[in-house]
């Protein structure tokens, strides 16, 4: 699965924390993105650790980008909300590694493409930023 709902969950908040000026909070940003209060709190608590975004406490408290937006990559969002990047495909990253075996991996015909598709989506997350969402 190339995303997870936790992954889209970030991107959606991201994104609107990084259009807002001052904090938001889970509860407002549910609201109006229409997503889950409990699993966004969860999502924006991840991005927290990882240093993505910072918690105000009190009055006017709630979430606010921790970077400048152009510092924030999709594949940091990714690896701090699911600890690992997009997969393509659940193929081993080394042919000589494939889960089905080696005898099965010298007939495979679709692992030359599939890597070469994942290197691109890689490089393409890493330096893809949420400013850069944020202008398409």
């Amino acid at each position: 699965m190339l995303f997870t709902k936790a992954s889209e969950y970030a991107l959606m908040a991201i994104i609107a924390i990084s259009k807002q000026n001052g904090a938001r909070d889970a509860a407002a940003l549910s609201s109006d993105l229409k997503l889950s209060h409990s699993f966004l709190a969860k999502v924006l608590q991840s991005l927290a650790k990882a240093g993505i975004l910072a918690s105000r406490k009190g009055a006017g408290g709630g979430f606010v980008l921790a970077k400048q937006p152009e510092e924030i990559t999709i594949e940091a969002l990714l690896r701090a909300v699911d600890d690992h990047c997009a997969m393509v495909f659940t193929c081993s990253a080394a042919l000589c590694n494939c889960p089905s075996g080696e005898s099965k991996s010298s007939l495979c015909l679709i692992w030359p493409f599939l890597n070469r598709l994942q290197s691109k989506i890689d490089g393409m997350l890493a330096t893809t930023s949420i400013a850069d969402l944020t202008r398409e």
